[in-house]
Formats: structure tokens, sequence, C-alpha cells
């Protein structure tokens, strides 16, 4: 069998355009300054946010979610048990949208953080997300900002999944450049 030049050259063309255009769509999702994947679920959203912020599902790893959810009696503190069928489709949701599953910078950045079978609850206490907080210095927790745990006090749009620092703004102290 015989290949031709401009078979292999029509080959190597499109395997290119596909791995181009694959990487154009990913960096597209990166572009409007998502670092990681928005909430997309109305149940989460309603049942998690209306107490706190509704943390991305790429902000944990899958076993983290897994022990945060089946735990829903000692919340932090507090009885936010659901009914069987709304926890258990919530954590199907958590899992499946996991930093382990996520192509996102920042649920990459938080996967390689992650050792054997390590399970924090606290995304605050991730070894990657409290090492950017450390960089804060505790005068600023003196005024409005009491802790780094409600994403959304400083970070402007992380709602939307982007924890730029170009979008940083600490109650009481202003634009954070560091």
């Amino acid at each position: 069998m015989r290949i031709r030049f401009g078979h292999l050259l029509l080959a190597g063309v499109l395997l290119f355009g596909v791995v181009g255009f694959a990487q154009a769509d990913r960096d597209e999702a990166y572009s409007g300054g998502v670092d990681v994947a928005p909430v997309n679920n109305p149940l989460y959203s309603e049942e998690c946010g209306a107490c706190h912020f509704a943390y991305q599902p790429g902000l944990l790893p899958a076993r983290s979610w897994h022990k945060l959810m089946t735990n829903l009696e000692d919340h932090f503190g507090e009885n936010a048990e659901l009914d069987n069928r709304d926890q258990q489709a919530l954590l199907a949701y958590l899992e499946r949208n996991s930093a382990d599953h996520a192509s996102a910078r920042l649920s990459r950045k938080i996967r390689r953080y992650f050792r054997g079978d390590e399970s924090v609850v606290r995304i605050s206490k991730i070894g990657f997300i409290a090492h950017e907080h450390d960089e804060i210095p505790q005068r600023v927790f003196k005024g409005k900002l009491q802790d780094v745990t409600n994403c959304n006090d400083c970070h402007e749009r992380a709602a939307e999944g982007s924890y730029r620092e170009r979008e940083i703004r600490i109650p009481g102290y202003g634009r954070w450049d560091d």
C-alpha cells in the first residue's frame, strides 16, 4: 500500500485543525475570565445558596463533596439535612462536576494539591486556596471582612466562576493588588 504525500498532508492538516479547534474551544471558555465552571444546577443554587455562597463543584474533588454531602446533619455546626432524593441528586451533580472531572484552570490547580484519599471539606483549607489568601494582611480582617469563606465578598465575579486578582475588591480596603 502506497501512501501519497498529499494524503499525509491532508491527514496532518485535519489532525492539527481538530486539535487547534479543541484548544480554541477550551481557551474561549477561559477568555471571559472563568477560572472554574459556574454553578448551573437550580436545586444546588436554591438549597445550598440559600444559606451561603454556592461554591462551584470544581473547587473540591469528588471525595470531599461526598464527605460533605453525607454528613449534612452536622454541616459546619448546622443541620442542613435534605430529603434523600435531593441529597442524592446534589451529590451526583457535585461529584460529576468536581475538580476531579473539571478542565477549568482553577480546578486543575486544586486537583494537584490533593494527595491520595485526602478529603478536605473547607475550601479555605485547600493548600492552593490557603496559599493565595495567606498574602492578605491580617489588618484587612479587622474591618468588614471577617474571613475568607464567602468568596463573593471580595471576588466580584465569583458566582460566574472568576477569581482573577484584577477583580478583587476587599470590603473596607478596596482593590487588591499584590
